[in-house]
């Protein structure tokens, strides 16, 4: 059983206001956890992909506990508001993506934020299968220090430059 949801009020007021994004991250979020049978997830249990960086990705953070902290939530710039979210328990997933029905366009602000709570999940939401797999676990990595600022850096991402091992802003900046 899964428990109840945060209120909008108190999505918004880690986002900092009430919008029309907001409110679809909201039903986006309660229509995944209603799928996954889970709770919001303290680790990566849940990892969500989101496909645009909007107001409804605060709303997922909250309600779900993905964040990019955690390396369980993970963007793809395509400018949708399409968002799969996968159990890391059985590595299933769903793509959840919104409608507005073309009626709700040109609604002020208030009327859509309370059509998109309280309309019929069928009008605003569609889910179906992932268009990708499962993405792989947050990796750890030890840190060395950067040959030039001495910056702690994840190994991965240092760049090896003329027999030195340079963060991404000091191999920039490097002419030797």
């Amino acid at each position: 059983m899964i428990s109840q949801l945060p209120s909008f009020t108190e999505v918004a007021e880690f986002h900092g206001h009430r919008c029309p994004g907001l409110a679809m991250g909201y039903r986006v979020a309660a229509a995944a956890l209603d799928w996954a049978s889970e709770e919001r997830a303290p680790d990566e249990e849940l990892v969500m992909v989101a496909e645009n960086r909007s107001c409804a990705v605060d709303a997922l953070q909250v309600i779900l506990g993905t964040t990019a902290g955690k390396g369980n939530l993970l963007f793809r710039e395509y400018g949708k508001h399409g968002y799969t979210v996968y159990r890391r328990s059985d590595g299933e997933g769903r793509r959840f993506f919104l409608r507005i029905p073309e009626e709700w366009r040109g609604l002020d602000r208030p009327e859509m934020i309370t059509r998109l709570l309280e309309g019929p999940q069928d009008d605003v939401i569609t889910a179906e299968a992932p268009r990708e797999p499962l993405p792989p676990k947050a990796r750890m990595e030890p840190s060395e220090p950067c040959a030039i600022c001495g910056e702690p850096t994840m190994r991965s991402a240092l760049i090896l430059k003329e027999g030195r091992r340079l963060c991404a802003a000091c191999a920039r900046e490097s002419t030797a």
